[in-house]
């Protein structure tokens, strides 16, 4: 049992026998095949036990990944111990206050988390790490094309009860991976999202990085701006992209942008829709119309706005 392999590796770690007390407190983030906790026991700071199965590739890379960038001085939390073999890493508490639990703060308030979210993004870019560092495979045609798929059977298919051939054949999807595949360049999170963003002192620490890959940067710049969770007006993102743009002296092509909030949006309802219909999880389900209105948005006037119409048309009537 996770809980079980958590406490012999905490046990171990702390040089303690049976009879002291430790309070396994479970921490419910997401849906990645692992087991979090918040680790209590008399005389030690609390910290965090994460466990992970074998579901998904990328948890076994949570480890590696955290040392890479705790070398590249990213805020990430400290490994403190860890038994690679039996799943479990023993991890630096964070605390509890995330970037989407500030949701309802003034938006001028958060805009500084903003700033230290989006010069870790930064700092990605000059990360290097070794050549023989192994990295989840890059963001090709093949991973957006699957990010699609996930959006058809999950979304589309199982949530909505429509049929999504006609979607997997259309030429407009196809392009989009081909040309967003085409450079895969910089280190993304993968997961760039308010969930994902813990507040410390005042700044941004990056947890749930384990999908780390190359890929495009704007993919994880949109997974923010245009994160559902959080629901930004066009004037906030305007601000976002702003602040992006003192940061890194640039922004990001307009066109490009919205290619990849089309694409991160599409698997983002692909997930909803999964983990609403077929985990249960009724959380998730207030944010596909978000989601959906923010695909419309990004779409709008593109070969796209056609074949998803139908789509986006059936998320808001299942809304009534």
């Amino acid at each position: 049992m996770p809980t079980e392999a958590i406490l012999s590796t905490v046990r171990q770690f702390l040089g303690v026998d049976p009879t002291v007390r430790i309070t396994l407190e479970p921490i419910k983030r997401g849906a990645s095949g692992r087991t979090i906790v918040r680790v209590k026991t008399p005389g030690h700071e609390p910290f965090i036990g994460v466990h992970w199965n074998e579901e998904r590739e990328d948890n076994s890379q949570f480890i590696p990944v955290a040392q890479f960038l705790k070398q590249a001085k990213l805020r990430v939390p400290t490994i403190i111990h860890e038994r690679a073999r039996y799943r479990v890493a023993l991890v630096e508490d964070l605390g509890d206050v995330d970037l989407l639990s500030l949701k309802d703060r003034p938006f001028a308030e958060r805009l500084p988390l903003y700033r230290s979210a989006f010069e870790q993004v930064d700092k990605l870019f000059y990360a290097k790490p070794a050549k023989d560092f192994h990295l989840m495979p890059p963001f090709d045609a093949a991973l957006y094309r699957w990010e699609q798929e996930y959006f058809f059977e999950y979304m589309v298919e199982d949530f909505l009860g429509l049929d999504a051939g006609g979607l997997r054949k259309n030429e407009a999807f196809i392009d989009l991976s081909q040309r967003l595949g085409t450079v895969a360049r910089h280190l993304v999170h993968r997961d760039f999202q308010s969930q994902n963003l813990m507040i410390k002192d005042d700044q941004v620490w990056l947890i749930d990085f384990q999908g780390l890959r190359r890929g495009r940067q704007e993919y994880d710049l949109a997974s923010l701006i245009f994160d559902p969770y959080m629901d930004h007006s066009a004037e906030e993102r305007e601000q976002l992209l702003k602040l992006w743009e003192e940061i890194a002296d640039e922004r990001p092509l307009e066109k490009l942008f919205h290619e990849c909030a089309a694409q991160r949006l599409m698997q983002a309802l692909g997930a909803y829709g999964n983990i609403v219909k077929n985990r249960g999880d009724e959380w998730y389900r207030p944010h596909i119309a978000t989601a959906a209105r923010l695909l419309g948005e990004v779409t709008a006037g593109t070969p796209l706005e056609a074949p998803l119409a139908p789509v986006l048309k059936a998320i808001r009537q299942s809304k009534k």
